[in-house]
């Protein structure tokens, strides 16, 4: 199911500010090398994310997906001086690539990566986050949102990507997978959540912006 048209994403594409020569490398590498490239944040949700970062400036910021670098990339463009992304991911495949990348973007110092499973890294960070974003496996997204609450400050942001699932979230519930389950429970946790306010912005897969109150 195609969210937005692709004419309209087109347009939107043209009508943003254009990625970094570097962000286009990662693109294109990424979509000729690794395994399911749709998992790039890509253009138009890169320049989300950097715009979103620029305007909170995070010291200590948390990402649980790393996949290819991208969105860590674009997380950490609007750290403070003295900032931090902290980002995680579970493929070892991918680290050499994603430090490749870090390394030419100059982030090397800001960016620490951990590789292993979220659910036993994010209870170790010891960090006060003001901005985390949430892109990994779907059936946790739940379970990402409770342990990281309590690590976010007052007046500090929850990002999480891939909250259409392709549309699939409209579907009856006895239609839906594993997946499309779980986010659809996320969607209604954090609507329900008294501790937040929060928009679902329909921008590529679905983000849903949540701010700790």
């Amino acid at each position: 199911m195609e969210i937005i048209s692709e004419i309209v994403s087109a347009y939107a594409e043209a009508y943003t500010s254009p990625e970094s020569d570097l962000l286009n490398e990662l693109n294109r590498e990424t979509n000729a090398n690794v395994l399911m490239p749709r998992m790039l944040s890509g253009h138009l949700q890169g320049q989300l994310l950097s715009m979103i970062s620029y305007m909170i400036q995070p010291k200590q910021a948390l990402e649980i997906g790393t996949y290819t670098g991208y969105s860590a990339i674009c997380l950490a463009s609007g750290l403070k001086a003295d900032g931090c992304l902290h980002t995680i991911d579970i493929n070892d495949e991918l680290t050499q690539m994603v430090n490749h990348y870090i390394g030419k973007a100059n982030l090397t110092g800001k960016i620490k990566t951990y590789v292993g499973n979220a659910l036993d890294i994010i209870p170790t960070l010891n960090e006060t986050f003001d901005l985390v974003f949430i892109d990994a496996d779907k059936i946790n997204y739940a379970v990402y949102y409770d342990l990281v609450f309590d690590k976010v400050k007052k007046g500090g942001y929850i990002l999480a990507d891939n909250v259409l699932w392709s549309g699939k979230v409209l579907d009856p519930e006895s239609a839906m997978d594993n997946d499309t389950r779980a986010i659809a429970a996320f969607n209604k946790k954090v609507h329900a959540d008294k501790r937040v306010q929060h928009i679902l912005l329909p921008v590529r897969d679905g983000i849903m912006l949540i701010r700790k109150l």
